[in-house]
């Protein structure tokens, strides 16, 4: 793998997900170039709206990607730091071709102001994009693919995806994208517009306590498929760590629609570090 894009995708990394690139030195070091590659796409892909002027712009950009996979984007597509390091993970690895293209697909979303309709359409979302990370990650670091890690990278992927959209809920409104699925809201007497209209009321707490509560059941369902897995997994669910802490100083927020102050960095790391150690044991 050329260094020069490693080292990009290693910046771009460190840079937009810490959490991931600290999990991502616990890798071996000749797979830390794969899984920057792979972790750079995902924040070139996640980050497409604030690039874009209109979403089709955004689909454009979006089906670029698909065509770099297949082979069929104009120009020297290897030329792009991030497309050139990913594509040479995709074939060194053999990582599935039909993943990205699903994850690209589910991105669309991203682009538009629609509600996220159930609790379904989310896990489905967080499948398609967080957990599916995961699962490449797994094939970089052990070669193959089997069906348990596999149901661990769903729950496990889900859980980190949704404590994400928690901690970008105050983001998310200000824009009026509603990733609360409207079922929820809908069981709380809520619709679309309270989710995004800034104003805390008790009903729209307790639903994003029940968004919470999704995401804790999905990190425990993941532990406990982890267990007997291959060791060598770690560094692809290292950032599960971090779920239950984040939900816990979300629930102890007073208003939703304002940020949590982030963690400050070397605790985060600290907090990682410890629960490598964990995990291991899980493993």
């Amino acid at each position: 793998m050329s260094e020069s894009n490693t080292d990009y995708c290693a910046a771009l990394v460190r840079g937009f997900d810490r959490d991931r690139y600290v999990a991502d030195l616990f890798a071996p070091a000749e797979l830390r170039g794969a899984l920057f590659a792979l972790h750079a796409f995902n924040i070139e892909v996640a980050r497409v709206r604030e690039a874009i002027s209109n979403p089709m712009a955004g689909e454009v950009r979006l089906q670029w990607w698909s065509d770099a996979l297949i082979g069929e984007a104009r120009g020297d597509v290897r030329a792009n730091p991030v497309a050139g390091a990913l594509l040479e993970a995709v074939e060194r690895h053999h990582l599935p071709r039909e993943t990205f293209f699903a994850l690209l697909d589910a991105r669309i979303f991203d682009l538009y102001d629609d509600p996220m309709p159930s609790v379904n359409d989310l896990e489905g979302y967080a499948g398609e994009t967080s957990s599916a990370l995961i699962r490449l990650a797994g094939i970089i670091l052990t070669g193959t693919a089997d069906r348990r890690s596999a149901d661990a990278a769903g729950h496990a992927g889900v859980a980190y995806a949704v404590t994400g959209l928690l901690r970008a809920f105050p983001f998310h409104a200000r824009r009026g994208q509603c990733y609360v699925p409207l079922d929820i809201l809908a069981a709380h007497g809520l619709g679309r517009d309270d989710a995004v209209s800034g104003t805390a009321t008790p009903a729209l707490r307790a639903a994003l306590g029940d968004l919470r509560a999704l995401a804790l059941k999905h990190y425990e369902r993941a532990l406990a498929s982890l267990a007997g897995t291959d060791p060598a997994l770690l560094p692809a669910f290292l950032p599960l760590v971090l779920v239950p802490g984040d939900l816990k100083r979300m629930e102890r927020a007073h208003d939703p629609f304002i940020e949590v102050p982030a963690m400050p960095p070397m605790m985060r790391i600290w907090r990682l570090w410890r629960g490598a150690g964990a995990l291991r044991r899980a493993l």
